[in-house]
């Protein structure tokens, strides 16, 4: 049990339906229970997925329709960061624009259309635009050398990253995609305006996917 434990996220998070990883790796009775881990199919952990899948027993699962989890919306495909990148580009534009912002800068935003508050550091700046790295719904906010930036609400104008899952998509298409670090693993939608190899980028951002 221990060695699968060690393969699992980690996360605690509860999606899978038990309380914690511990509770889900004793609960592991087949390959098919693994897909109840929506952080299993992520490219970061499809090395720890194949040889969970020989430890419970069977080959590793076939790819397998990328559902939302808080929406169950059939995505087309999963979008991972850039190489060597936290996460995927975003591009905010804040309501709010008295706000002094520079680059490496913390900041708290919510996202138009999402009820989570974010957290991000600032990696460039262009006038009304800042592209950022998402560093998590939730931070380390007891530290006390952690500082942010409260800006507000905030609109996604565009990301940025590779398709990791799925279908690759050609520019001008209109897609529905999952970013690999969403904590609630959404559908967002929004259209192609480049791609090159892997490497995509996607406007019109929309998270209310109907």
């Amino acid at each position: 049990m221990d060695e699968i434990l060690s393969l699992l996220p980690g996360y605690n998070c509860g999606s899978c339906g038990s309380r914690q990883c511990r509770d889900f790796a004793a609960e592991l009775k087949s390959q098919g229970d693994l897909q109840r881990c929506p952080f299993l199919s992520r490219e970061m952990f499809r090395d720890n997925l194949e040889r969970l899948s020989l430890l419970v027993g069977g080959a590793p699962p076939a790819e397998e329709k990328i559902v939302g989890v808080i929406d169950g919306l059939e995505a087309d495909f999963m979008l991972a960061p850039l190489k060597d990148e936290c996460s995927c580009r975003e591009f905010i534009h804040p309501f709010d624009g008295s706000i002094e912002i520079k680059i490496g800068d913390f900041l708290r935003y919510r996202p138009l259309g999402c009820p989570v508050t974010h957290f991000a550091k600032v990696i460039g700046i262009d006038p009304g635009i800042y592209t950022i790295h998402l560093v998590g719904p939730l931070h380390r906010l007891g530290q006390e050398d952690f500082r942010f930036k409260d800006i507000g609400l905030c609109m996604i104008l565009a990301f940025e990253g590779k398709v990791s899952r799925g279908e690759l998509p050609k520019v001008g298409q209109t897609v529905k995609f999952v970013p690999e670090y969403c904590m609630m693993q959404k559908v967002h939608s929004g259209m192609v305006v480049g791609v090159e190899g892997k490497e995509i980028r996607i406007e019109g951002i929309d998270l209310k996917v109907w």
